[in-house]
Parts: structure tokens; C-alpha cells; sequence
């Protein structure tokens, strides 16, 4: 769908049907391919094997042999620790997983429920259609749990009030739940979450009640709430989880497949992270958290007002990326992580304007989080962490200029000799190929525009954050009404600019003569 067209006119039947097939078991498997598919795959080998047999030997061609043995070092790196990953998740969800769910179901079907649920929601200009589906879902689901709880909902505009409270009048009047609104009084998600808690904490609420964060767009899946729930109970050490997620996009096509590869390699990561009880992000669209360790001024004061201090750019408060905060607040303490594979909310995504702009945006604001975060955890070091997830976020930030090595060498390949682009270019769709039919194990349908969607999102992914790296203070926020950190624009910052841009500069180049340097090594490229 182009970005361009309006929106369904009855957008909740809409919902309510794609909800519907998403809910549907998902295919396994060879049913998994179309014919057009596994046509489109059957066409790529070929192609790559022909290319193999008919194109100029540059690969293995003896005088080329230095960039063959970098990028085969650089490839053996890469690829070995992205198996690593696919082997534990693999391990997770065939060995580890089902023996936890045992255990959460038999507690659950036992008659455990927490004392209390406090329901964390923001909201801001939902469209009605969404914060229906987004309720409906949510209290027939504490209904179902018989669990008291409490929904907070942080608003920034009457609208959102309006529908909720419409939609509250609807409800039984026997049913155990409250709706409080929390009108925020300053700009920003974290304001509104830092006053939801403020009411939380002024409830004295127990420290085994279970506090939910969630986002105004996010639509609990079949029973998500009681799977969730009872993972508390079934662990009495666990901390904090999150869930799995799927995507209802109304945009471009290409942006549909493209939240869906993200969401395949999400799964895949988590699966991974979580066999070291941690996670590397406690998502805002659906976390849950035991209120011990999140009902005190220290977490509070964490999402109200985090900052970073910068050597070049000073103290500078985050805009996003709350989500985050919370994770690196719990990492410090030490907590205990969750994943839950089988509980799975729904986010209604709509594009509004540009795909590639809302693309880049969306990059912008996850990277930028993940960077500014990463590097504090890097701080606490491997055995406050954990060495795994400590050299996951390492591997985060080395990752940054191992993904532009092939873009370096096709742009350098065109200068020095044009032959060794499709030795590039061929590595580029096998690999990315091998990865996506490894992708497709968690994923409902097999998509063969994703090796090309994926190298093109580490590539775009890789600049974003090479840029973010030298400019860590800038920050905008689509979804929160095109939100901006404000910055004062006067001599002392456009001299900090000029530093950080010819810091940028010149790492850029030097990255780039580094490769030129070993390709013109090669009598193959002439030398330089």
C-alpha cells in the first residue's frame, strides 16, 4: 500500500480481520514457501552459481589473495557469531523453553495469581479505532485472569481520554478493574511514565504485584497477559520479561516486509540473549515487571530525566528511549530477565508521509538508544553483565564498520577495477541469502525480497550509527508529534559540530583508505 493512500474506512474491522490472521496457526515448514518463492530462490542459486563458473576468477586469483583471506577472516568472524546465536536460540526454544512453560502452566492452572496488576499505558492522538482494539483486548483479558488490577493511562490530548472513557462506560459493572487518567503536565512519554509511577508508588502496592508497561498501539495477543503473569509465579527470582511481537502495517509494502525481517531477527536475538537471563532490550510496546524492583525514586527519577555525560556534548538528557532506561537500570541492578516466546502482542504501525523517511527515523531513534545505553553498560563491565551479553553489546558497536566493509569495497571496487563488484555482489546475495533462509525458521511466511531488505537495513543501519557515534545528543521522535531535543544553536555548540564533523570525517576516511590500502595490495587492483 503506498504511503500516500488514506486509511480503511472501517479501520477497527480492518484490525479485527488482520488480527484475526495473525492469530490463525502459522504455516511450518515447506508450507511456509509459495510457488513464486521457492521459484524466486530456485532463480537466485542459478544465477549466483552461474556467476561462480563464468565470471573472472578475482576471488581466488593469487595476487588477490589478501582481500580473499581479510574478508574471508572478517566473514568466518561475522557469520561464526550469528551461528552461535541461531545455535542457542535453536537450544532455547527446543530444549529450554518448553520445560519452562511446563512449569508456568502447571502454576497458572493451579490457581497462582499475583495480588494486584497495575497496567503502565501512554497514549498520545491514537486513532479510535486502534485504542478500542487496544482496551477491548486488555480488560477482557484481566477479566479472564481474575487478577485485580488498575489501568493508568498517561494522556497528552482530551481525544484519548474521550475514547477510553467511552469505551469504559461499555464495560460490567462486576468486573475487578479501574481506569485512572493521568494527564501529563510536561512534553514527553517519559513525563507521562514518570507521573504513572509516581501514582503507582503513592498506591503502596506489594512488592510481588506485577507492574505492565505498554504502549497506546499495542494489542495483546490470544492469553499474552495470563502467559505473562504466571512466568512471575513460576520463577520467584525473575524480574522483569518481555514478549514477542508482530506488526499490523499500514504503509508501503516494502516497509511491511521490512518490519516483518525485523521482527524475524528480533526473535531470533532474544531467544539467544535469554539463555543468559538477560535481554538486550525490555521493549516498551509490552514489558512486564515484578513492583519491587521498579516502585522507588531511583528507577522513577532513571525514565524521568536519564542523561548521559559526553565529553564533547556535555550532559544531555534522553528523549526516547525510555525502554531502554529500564533495561540499563535493572542491568545495573543485577535483575533477572525474561522472554516469552508464545505470548505475542500486536503494534498497529501507520505511515504517514515518506516510508524511507519514516525508516530512517525509525533507525535514527533505536540506534541512537542503543548506542547512548550500550556504552553505560559497556562501563559495568563483563562480570556485572554477564560476558555474553557484555560482548553482545561490544559486538553492537564493532558491527558498525564490519557491515561497511562490502559497501567500501563495490564503491572502491568501482575506482580500482570494476571486475571485483561482482565478486561483491555475489557475496552479498549468497550471504545475506544463507542468513534469510535461516531468518525464515522464525518467521510465519517466507519472503524472498529479504536478503536484499536485510543487507539494505545493515547497511542504512550501519551509517545511522556511524553518524550517531560523533552526534550522540541529536534525538527526534515521530511517533510523540515530531518531537526534537531542544538544542541551543549559538557558537559554543556550532564549534562543537565543527569538532565532532571533522571527527567524522576523517574517521570515515581513514576506514576507507584502510580498505583501499589492502585492495591496492593486490597486483589484481594495480596497486596504489
Amino acid at each position: 500500500m503506498p504511503s500516500n493512500l488514506p486509511l480503511p474506512v472501517d479501520l477497527y474491522g480492518d484490525i479485527a480481520k488482520r488480527l484475526a490472521e495473525l492469530e490463525a496457526p502459522a504455516p511450518s515448514g515447506i508450507r511456509k514457501w509459495s510457488l513464486r518463492d521457492a521459484a524466486l530462490l530456485a532463480a537466485t542459486v542459478l544465477a549466483c552459481l552461474a556467476t561462480v563458473m563464468y565470471m573472472p576468477n578475482f576471488i581466488y586469483d593469487f595476487h588477490a589473495r589478501q582481500v580473499t583471506y581479510a574478508l574471508g577472516i572478517l566473514a568466518a568472524w561475522r557469520y561464526g557469531w550469528w551461528l552461535n546465536h541461531a545455535r542457542r536460540a535453536r537450544a532455547y526454544g527446543r530444549r529450554v523453553w518448553p520445560r519452562l512453560e511446563r512449569r508456568r502452566d502447571a502454576v497458572w492452572n493451579g490457581g497462582w495469581r499475583p495480588g494486584h496488576l497495575h497496567v503502565q499505558m501512554t497514549t498520545f492522538r491514537e486513532e479510535p479505532a486502534i485504542t478500542r482494539h487496544v482496551i477491548e483486548a486488555l480488560v477482557a483479558q484481566i477479566a479472564a485472569s481474575g487478577i485485580p488490577a488498575t489501568i493508568w493511562v498517561g494522556t497528552g490530548d482530551v481525544q484519548d481520554e474521550r475514547t477510553i472513557s467511552d469505551l469504559a462506560l461499555e464495560l460490567p459493572d462486576d468486573l475487578d478493574i479501574e481506569i485512572a487518567f493521568v494527564r501529563q503536565n510536561q512534553p514527553g512519554k517519559r513525563m507521562a511514565i514518570g507521573l504513572i509511577m509516581r501514582a503507582i508508588i503513592r498506591t503502596a502496592p506489594d512488592p510481588d504485584d506485577l507492574i505492565v508497561f505498554m504502549d497506546g498501539d499495542t494489542v495483546f495477543g490470544t492469553d499474552t497477559l495470563a502467559k505473562c503473569c504466571a512466568m512471575f509465579g513460576a520463577d520467584p527470582k525473575l524480574e522483569a520479561l518481555t514478549t514477542n511481537e508482530e506488526a499490523i502495517t499500514y504503509g508501503p509494502g516494502w516497509m511491511r516486509r521490512w518490519l516483518d525481517m525485523r521482527f524475524a531477527q528480533r526473535r531470533l536475538a532474544m531467544q539467544s540473549h535469554v539463555m543468559s537471563n538477560k535481554v538486550l532490550t525490555l521493549t516498551g510496546r509490552m514489558s512486564m515487571f515484578r513492583a519491587r524492583r521498579v516502585t522507588n525514586e531511583d528507577f522513577v527519577r532513571t525514565i524521568e530525566a536519564d542523561y548521559l555525560d559526553h565529553w564533547l556534548w556535555g550532559r544531555f538528557r534522553f528523549l526516547s528511549g525510555d525502554d531502554k532506561s529500564t533495561w540499563y537500570y535493572l542491568l545495573r541492578e543485577g535483575a533477572k530477565m525474561g522472554y516469552v516466546p508464545d505470548a505475542l502482542v500486536y503494534t498497529v504501525e501507520i505511515i504517514r508521509g515518506s516510508g524511507y523517511q519514516r525508516m530512517l527515523q525509525n533507525l535514527r531513534r533505536w540506534s541512537g538508544n542503543m548506542l547512548r545505553n550500550g556504552a553505560r553498560a559497556l562501563q559495568l563491565g563483563p562480570r556485572r553483565v554477564g560476558p555474553f551479553i557484555w560482548w553482545c553489546v561490544l559486538d553492537q558497536r564493532i558491527a558498525i564498520w564490519t557491515m561497511l566493509v562490502s559497501p567500501a569495497l563495490i564503491l572502491l571496487g568501482l575506482i580500482l577495477h570494476p571486475g571485483y563488484i561482482v565478486a561483491a555482489l555475489l557475496w552479498v546475495v549468497v550471504s545475506r541469502l544463507l542468513l534469510s533462509l535461516m531468518l525464515f525458521s522464525y518467521s510465519r511466511r517466507v519472503d524472498m525480497t529479504w536478503p536484499f531488505l536485510l543487507y539494505a537495513n545493515q547497511v542504512a543501519n550501519s551509517l545511522v550509527k556511524s553518524v550517531l557515534i560523533f552526534f550522540p545528543h541529536k534525538q527526534t521522535w515521530a511517533n510523540r508529534g515530531g518531537q526534537k531535543a531542544a538544542i541551543d544553536h549559538n557558537w559554543i555548540y556550532r564549534a562543537k559540530t565543527a569538532v565532532a564533523t571533522f571527527q567524522y570525517v576523517t574517521t570515515m576516511l581513514a576506514f576507507f583508505f584502510g580498505v583501499a590500502w589492502l585492495m591496492g595490495r593486490t597486483a589484481t587492483f594495480g596497486g596504489l
